[in-house]
């Protein structure tokens, strides 16, 4: 009697396929916010040349990067939890769920209680915007054959 493994190597193939294409959407979604902050104080010129060298260079990158990395995991998770669900409501749970556990561990809590909850609120929408592009473009790859759902 054979034994029925859970996931085949198919099935990670298309995680994986899910995964860098979520991590790809969110990690450039994470790098245009990023210089989104930076370009009103310090103008474009300036800001392109902060990201090329040292210590706000490295802190740009590493910030994308990681960015990316949640939203690899988040291809990955989205990708598992929707399966052939057309739950709207499933669909945002795990965006939300995603956005309140990114944007909440970004924020310095004294610096957000004394500024009223800004900060908290800013974070979550950025964190709004980076995991819903990846789930834009999870759906988009799934509709066009290029990731299939979980079965």
């Amino acid at each position: 009697m054979a034994i029925e493994r859970p996931f085949t190597d198919e099935d990670r193939i298309e995680s994986l396929k899910g995964a860098v294409l979520a991590g790809a959407a969110a990690g450039i979604v994470a790098a245009l916010l990023l210089l989104a902050h930076r370009v009103p104080s310090l103008g474009w010129r300036a800001t392109l040349a902060s990201v090329a060298s040292g210590l706000s260079g490295s802190t740009f990158w590493v910030s994308a990067a990681i960015a990316g990395l949640s939203g690899g995991l988040f291809g990955i998770t989205y990708r598992y939890a929707v399966r052939q669900d057309e739950n709207s409501q499933l669909k945002a749970g795990v965006v939300l769920a995603f956005s309140l556990v990114r944007g909440l561990a970004l924020v310095n809590v004294a610096a957000a209680v004394s500024l009223r909850g800004w900060p908290f609120t800013v974070a979550i929408a950025e964190s709004l915007l980076i995991f819903a592009a990846a789930a834009v473009v999870l759906e988009m790859a799934q509709r066009q054959g290029w990731v299939r759902p979980v079965k």
